[in-house]
C-alpha cells in the first residue's frame, strides 16, 4: 500500500447519483431518535439505518396491518 496516492487525474464516478434518490420525508421525533440512538450505537449513519431497514422491508414484502378504528 502506498503511503500517498496522486487523484489529481481521477474524475468522479458518473453513476453513483444514480445509485439513491434524494428525497424529503417527515418522520415523528421518537422515531428520528431511536434511529440515531442505533446509529450512534453501531457507527453506522442513522439515514442508512433507515434505507436498510426500507429496503429489507420492500425486499421481503412487508406489508403493514392497519386497523382504523373511528373517534364516534
Amino acid at each position: 500500500m502506498r503511503k500517498e496516492y496522486d487523484f489529481s487525474k481521477g474524475r468522479r464516478n458518473p453513476y453513483a447519483r444514480l445509485l439513491k434518490k434524494q428525497i424529503t420525508i417527515r418522520i415523528d421525533a421518537p422515531t428520528l431518535a431511536y434511529f440515531r440512538g442505533v446509529a450512534k450505537t453501531t457507527g453506522v449513519p442513522y439515514q442508512t439505518l433507515i434505507n436498510l431497514y426500507l429496503r429489507d422491508c420492500a425486499l421481503h414484502e412487508r406489508k403493514l396491518s392497519l386497523v382504523w378504528q373511528s373517534s364516534s
